[in-house]
C-alpha cells in the first residue's frame, strides 16, 4: 500500500482518516481512537498529512512531524469547500485529504511548544481581565440598587471595596447583601494577584526577546502586543508584504466587487482577532496622543478631519500591522518619519 497523502480529521477521541495513493485512489479508510494515532503514521512511509488548524492541530502536527511525515494545516473555512455533500467525519476527512493537495491552498504555519505557552499566558490573562470586569459591573450594580455609587476607574473600585469593608456601612446594609458582596470582592482581589503574576512573566519573555523588544519601539505597541505578535508570526517571510500580513489580521477592507466596479466595505475581520483588537486598542492612543500634539501626526489629523475617530484608530492600526511586519522581516528599529527622511 503506497500512501502518497493522508486527511486527518480530528477530534477529542475518535479521528477519522482518509488516505490516497499517487494516482488518486482510495486506500485507506477507517477511525483511529486517540491511542492509535501515533502508532497508525509510525507505520506508513513519510507522506503528506493534512489537517484543520483547530483545537490540538499544533500538537499533532508536531507529534506526526517527528515521525518523518510533511504536515499541512489549513483554516478550516478554506477546507468547507472541498466537502462534497452531508457534513460528518468521512466526508470533513476526504475533503482535507483533497484541499491540501491544491497548489492555491494557504496554509497555517506549526506552532512550536514555547510559542503555544507565551501565547496561553495571553490567554488566560485576557480570560482574568474579561473575569474582573464582570465582577467589577456586578459589584457596582448591585450596590447601585441601595443607591451606591462611586465614580469609574480604579479609584471608583477602590470607593465601592471600601463601603462593603468599612464597619460603619456594614451595618447599614443587609447581612446577606455584604455576604454576597464580600464574595465578589475577595474574588476581584485573588483576580488582581493573579493577573499580576502573568503581566510579570509576559514582561520577562519580552525582555528576553529581541524581536518583542523591536516592536515595542512602534507607537501603540506595547509589551503586551510585542509579545503577542512575536510569538504568534512564526516566519515574516510567510507574507509578502505588510499588506499581506495585515490582511492576515483582518484590518483590511472587505471586497463585494463584479463587473469591474470595486466595492470596499468594512474591515474583514478574518485572522486573529486577540491581535487585531490589540492593535485597534493601541492605534486609539495613538489617535488620542495625535490629538494632543497634531504637529507630531499629520496624517492623523488629516484623516480625523473627514473621517470618524473609530475609523482612523483603524486606519492607524492597519499601518502599524505594515510597520510591524517590515521590522519583523527586515529587521532594525522603529524610526519616526522625521528621523527616517533625515537618514
Amino acid at each position: 500500500m503506497q500512501v502518497s497523502t493522508i486527511g486527518v480529521d480530528l477530534a477529542k477521541n475518535v479521528f477519522q482518516v482518509h488516505g490516497v495513493d499517487s494516482a488518486g485512489k482510495v486506500v485507506i479508510t477507517r477511525q483511529l481512537r486517540r491511542k492509535q494515532v501515533i502508532d497508525f503514521f509510525s507505520k506508513i512511509p513519510p507522506c503528506l498529512v493534512g489537517m484543520e488548524a483547530c483545537g490540538t492541530a499544533h500538537h499533532w502536527a508536531r507529534e506526526v512531524s517527528k515521525l518523518g511525515h510533511t504536515v499541512r494545516l489549513m483554516p478550516p473555512s478554506y477546507v468547507k469547500g472541498y466537502v462534497k455533500r452531508s457534513k460528518n467525519d468521512a466526508a470533513d476527512a476526504a475533503a482535507i485529504c483533497e484541499a491540501v493537495t491544491r497548489p492555491s491552498m494557504r496554509f497555517v504555519p506549526i506552532k512550536s511548544a514555547d510559542q503555544q505557552a507565551l501565547l496561553m499566558l495571553h490567554r488566560t490573562r485576557d480570560l482574568l481581565i474579561r473575569q474582573r470586569t464582570q465582577l467589577i459591573n456586578a459589584l457596582r450594580a448591585h450596590l447601585a440598587e441601595f443607591g451606591l455609587v462611586a465614580a469609574t476607574g480604579r479609584e471608583g473600585l477602590a470607593q465601592l471595596a471600601a463601603i462593603i469593608t468599612d464597619e460603619s456601612n456594614r451595618e447599614a446594609l443587609p447581612s446577606a447583601m455584604k455576604q454576597a458582596l464580600q464574595a465578589l470582592v475577595d474574588q476581584l482581589a485573588a483576580l488582581e494577584l493573579q493577573i499580576g503574576t502573568l503581566d510579570r512573566a509576559i514582561h520577562a519573555h519580552h525582555r528576553a526577546n529581541d524581536m518583542s523588544c523591536r516592536l515595542e519601539t512602534v507607537p501603540g505597541i506595547g509589551v503586551i502586543g510585542a509579545t503577542a505578535i512575536a510569538s504568534t508570526v512564526t516566519d515574516p517571510s510567510d507574507f509578502k508584504s505588510g499588506r499581506d500580513f495585515a490582511a492576515w489580521i483582518g484590518l483590511v477592507p472587505r471586497q463585494h466587487s463584479t463587473g469591474g466596479k470595486e466595492r470596499l466595505g468594512g474591515i474583514s475581520k478574518q485572522g486573529d482577532r486577540y491581535l487585531r483588537r490589540l492593535l485597534v486598542i493601541g492605534a486609539t492612543a495613538v489617535v488620542r496622543h495625535a490629538r494632543q500634539q497634531p504637529q507630531k501626526h499629520p496624517w492623523i489629523i488629516r484623516l480625523l478631519a473627514k473621517k470618524p475617530a473609530k475609523l482612523v484608530a483603524v486606519a492607524v492600526a492597519n499601518k502599524m500591522a505594515r510597520i510591524a511586519w517590515a521590522i519583523m522581516a527586515k529587521g532594525g528599529y522603529y524610526r519616526a518619519p522625521e528621523l527616517a527622511a533625515a537618514a
